[in-house]
This record gives C-alpha cells, sequence and structure tokens, in this order.
C-alpha cells in the first residue's frame, strides 16, 4: 500500500489539517452552534480569477465516511503529536459524525460555478455546518487545510486563462481562424515539474479549462474523469533529447528522417527539438534537406528550439524558416510559414509570451506560426499569495443570534512605527456572505449579512451554487460546462459575430 493510501485508510479525512487545529475546538465560545467561514482571492497578480478544482478535491476526499477506528487512531495519533495532550472536544466532535451523521462532514459548501470568472477580493466559496450542533461546527475551519488547496488549480487555470488573452487578441490581429488555433496555442509540460503526482493531475486539469494541449498525461485522466469528459486533452509524436542524441552528434538527422518515416501524413502533425548540438546548423543545413518531402507528405514539422534566449530565439528561427520552407499571406495580409511551425518551451512566462507575440506581428508574421509550451512555471512556479488565497471565518451563531467574525490588521510603518492611513489586505470579510451577480452588465459583488434565502426573496441573482451536503456531491459539471463558462469575452464577441 502507497504511503498516501495507508493515511488516509488509517486516518480518513480528518488526517488532512494543521496540527494546531487540533486545539481549536476547546477554543471557540461555548454558547456557539454554527459557524461560516469563505474561501477569496485578496488580489495578487491578476484581477480576476477562474475558478477551478473544487469538483475534484471534493470527489477525491468529501465523500470518504469516516469510521470509530480512523478517530480511534486520529486521536491517538493527536495526543502523542501534542506532546501527550488530550483534547476532548476533538474526540466528541468527530465521533459525532460517524455516530449522528453517518461518517460524512455535515457541512454545505457551495462555489460559482467552475470556469467562472471573477473579480478578485470576491467570495468564491462558503463553508457552513449544516446542523446547528456545538459539537461539530469547529470542523468547518478544520476542513480549511484541504479546501484552501483551491489555490493550485484555480492560479494554474488563472495564469493560463490570462496567457489565452494574449494569444487570442495576436491572432484575431492576425490570423483568419483564431477559434481553430487557439486550443493549441499554448502545450502543458509541466508534469516533471511538480512536486507530486496529485499536484500534476490537479493543476495539469486545470489548464485544461482553457487550451486543449497537453503532455500531463494525469492532468488530462483528471478531468476526463472529475469531469465527465470523454477526452480534454491532446498531444503529438514529439522527439526528446535523449532520443535525438542517441545517433550521436553527427547523426542527428537520422532521427528526422525517422519522425518522417513514421509520422509524415496528410494532416499529421509531429515535433523535433532542434537544439541537442547547434540549433542553427539544425536550422540552415538539416531542416532544408526534407523540404519537399514536407510538401509533398501533407503533414505540419514543428520544429521546438529548447535553449538560448527565450523571446529572441523563436522568432529568429520563424524568420528563418520563412526563408527555407516559404510562406503565403493569409487573408489578413500575414505571413504564414509553408508546412512548418514553431513550439517554444523553454522558460517562458507571460511577459514572454506578449513579446513574442508583438515581435511576430512586428515582422509580419501571423501568430499562426507559433505555439507555447510552459512547465513548471504554469503548473508549479506560484504559490498561494500568487493570487492572495485566503480562508477565513466570517460568521458565527451564538445564543441563536449571528455574529460577525473578522480580522483588521493595523498595519504600522516599519520607520516610524506609527499606525498607516491605508488599511492591511489581509483584513477578512464580516457576516454571511453571498456572491450576487448581475445577468444584464456581468458584474459580480459581495454581499453580507443574510443567507440565499434572504437575497433570493430580495430580487438578487445568486451566483454560488450548493456543491457539497453531508457527504453527497450536489454538482456534477462537465468539462465542456467549465470551459464554457471560462470563455475569452473575445471569444464570446467573435462567435457572435461569426
Amino acid at each position: 500500500m502507497s504511503i498516501l493510501n495507508e493515511i488516509r485508510n488509517t486516518y480518513g479525512i480528518a488526517a488532512d489539517t494543521d496540527s494546531y487545529k487540533f486545539s481549536h475546538p476547546t477554543q471557540y465560545p461555548n454558547d456557539a452552534d454554527k459557524l461560516v467561514s469563505y474561501i477569496e482571492s485578496r488580489g495578487g497578480a491578476y484581477g480576476e480569477t477562474v475558478f477551478f478544482g473544487l469538483q475534484l478535491l471534493i470527489k477525491e476526499y468529501f465523500l470518504e465516511q469516516l469510521t470509530h477506528k480512523q478517530v480511534d487512531n486520529m486521536i491517538a495519533f493527536q495526543q502523542a503529536h501534542l506532546f501527550g495532550v488530550e483534547i476532548d472536544e476533538l474526540e466528541v466532535a468527530l465521533r459525532a459524525v460517524v455516530d449522528d451523521y453517518d461518517g460524512y462532514m455535515p457541512l454545505k459548501i457551495r462555489a460559482v460555478p467552475e470556469g467562472s470568472v471573477v473579480p478578485t477580493g470576491n467570495v468564491l466559496v462558503t463553508v457552513e455546518n449544516t446542523v446547528a450542533d456545538p459539537r461539530i461546527f469547529p470542523l468547518v475551519t478544520y476542513m480549511e487545510t484541504k479546501l484552501m488547496r483551491l489555490w493550485a488549480p484555480t492560479t494554474v487555470a488563472t495564469i493560463s486563462y490570462h496567457i489565452k488573452k494574449v494569444i487570442y487578441d495576436g491572432l484575431v490581429q492576425s490570423a483568419d481562424d483564431p477559434d481553430a488555433e487557439i486550443g493549441f496555442k499554448l502545450h502543458d509540460f509541466g508534469a516533471r515539474g511538480v512536486s507530486s503526482m496529485e499536484a500534476a493531475a490537479f493543476n495539469g486539469a486545470a489548464h485544461l479549462v482553457n487550451f486543449l494541449g497537453s503532455d500531463t498525461v494525469v492532468g488530462v485522466m483528471a478531468a476526463n474523469i472529475g469531469y465527465n469528459e470523454q477526452m480534454s486533452g491532446f498531444s503529438i509524436p514529439a522527439t526528446e533529447h535523449s532520443t535525438t542524441t542517441s545517433f550521436g552528434r553527427h547523426d542527428e538527422a537520422e532521427i528526422v528522417e525517422r519522425m518522417f518515416d513514421k509520422f509524415a501524413k496528410p494532416g499529421a502533425l509531429f515535433a523535433t527539438v532542434a537544439d541537442s548540438y547547434d540549433i542553427m546548423n539544425f536550422v540552415e543545413h538539416i531542416a532544408p534537406r526534407l523540404k519537399d518531402r514536407l510538401r509533398a507528405s501533407g503533414a505540419t514539422w514543428v520544429i521546438r528550439p529548447d535553449s538560448g534566449h527565450p523571446v529572441e530565439t523563436p522568432v529568429e528561427l520563424v524568420k528563418r524558416l520563412s526563408k527555407t520552407f516559404g510562406f503565403t499571406y493569409n487573408g489578413k495580409g500575414y505571413k504564414v510559414l509553408d508546412g512548418v511551425r514553431v513550439i517554444q518551451g523553454d522558460g517562458i512566462d507571460i511577459d514572454d509570451v506578449k513579446q513574442i507575440v508583438r515581435r511576430l506581428l512586428d515582422e509580419g508574421f501571423s501568430v499562426s506560426n507559433i505555439a507555447f509550451g510552459m512547465g513548471g512555471g504554469l503548473l508549479q512556479k506560484n504559490n498561494r499569495d500568487t493570487l492572495k488565497f485566503a480562508m477565513k471565518a466570517c460568521a458565527i451563531r451564538r445564543n441563536g443570534q449571528w455574529q460577525d467574525v473578522y480580522k483588521e490588521p493595523k498595519i504600522y510603518d516599519p520607520i516610524t512605527w506609527r499606525p498607516m492611513l491605508e488599511g492591511s489586505f489581509k483584513r477578512s470579510k464580516a457576516g454571511r456572505l453571498e456572491l450576487v451577480y448581475n445577468k444584464e452588465t456581468g458584474e459580480y459583488r459581495t454581499e453580507a449579512n443574510g443567507d440565499e434565502h434572504y437575497f433570493l426573496q430580495n430580487g438578487f441573482d445568486l451566483a454560488l451554487e450548493t456543491v457539497y451536503e453531508n457527504g453527497k456531491l450536489l454538482r456534477d459539471m462537465t468539462f465542456t460546462q467549465v470551459r464554457e463558462n471560462a470563455k475569452l469575452p473575445t471569444e464570446r464577441k467573435v462567435a457572435e459575430a461569426a
């Protein structure tokens, strides 16, 4: 049995938390019976987020039943871990889940539909206990550790979305059919650049919200299984340095010949790495030998530089390949290479993509000529602070009355140690929160101090939907639905115009 499976089987859903949360059930007011928390992106690198990953998280963890044996093991671990400290309240809460709630967490999780593009600073998820029970309401914040990992797939989906904006705008300017091309313009190379298979699966699936190209196999599988999709991502045959260099420095052309033998068919695509020894030698001397064969095959050959300047190298390759293979002018007056393309996948970020797109357009080349690949920079490089994600308690019910819960740190000037006028971005929201949506303007707004019934009765359109309640998944989205929600505004306008 794997280590992680043994942890899950031995301790159950209660295992995945922070140590200090063992002592939290004893710290809440004795007269409380309900608690509400929320998740938001407080800002960061982008002004809007693409929400994604909750369905994966729920299907992976929240549909399991907790057992008394797992509670026994969890409490034994907790006591040993906290130097023998006994905390009865935690055991009471977990035993209540097993005895009175059939082993399922008696929680309600509401969230925006996945794929929704929501301005930062708005509530994305709310969590509360479904039954007024003084024993179990602390489990709302006990689950923070697990639920907060939504930051990762949401951050990946958000980065992928904003890169898509850049590329799509370039295609709208320079390509005859932007919608036919955009799906394969950013490829996920990140499987080896992440820390675990779960990260590859969840974050790899997040990228596919916006694009169709991926080499992260478990990411494609996660999107297929988690969102009821037959096939969510695609790839093509490609060489790597081990296959290329296995022929030796003087026989580099042989691997290219072999790729042509196997994959050069009408309508097919295949890729070869070009920098194993000398990328300019590859482009100037090896590639031209295949010109006639490529033209006769009807295939598209993708050439990948994997070193050098991340902006200058791919632009220079496009220019040199245009001289060797020729080009045509498309309907918008931009040059499109004949039968050959470039993919830049070495160490790029969104700023590099912007520069490459701009450089190509300035040189008169369509963005059709290039695709991009990202690895750990897409799936792993970022952290919870990239979009300033947080989960905070916002309301508690005491003696039958709701009370706001929030923090409001006072910030001091590090030189004078006097209070600063501007507040901290870490100030949390207060009250029973709701995300409302204006269908006419497309605007989101976070409201407080009422539940969904109150807002519905007062004519609000609610953006949050109940996803999970008492061990059951109530909203099971398809990947098609997620992708539709995440379409760029420009994409929708182009589709309407067509």
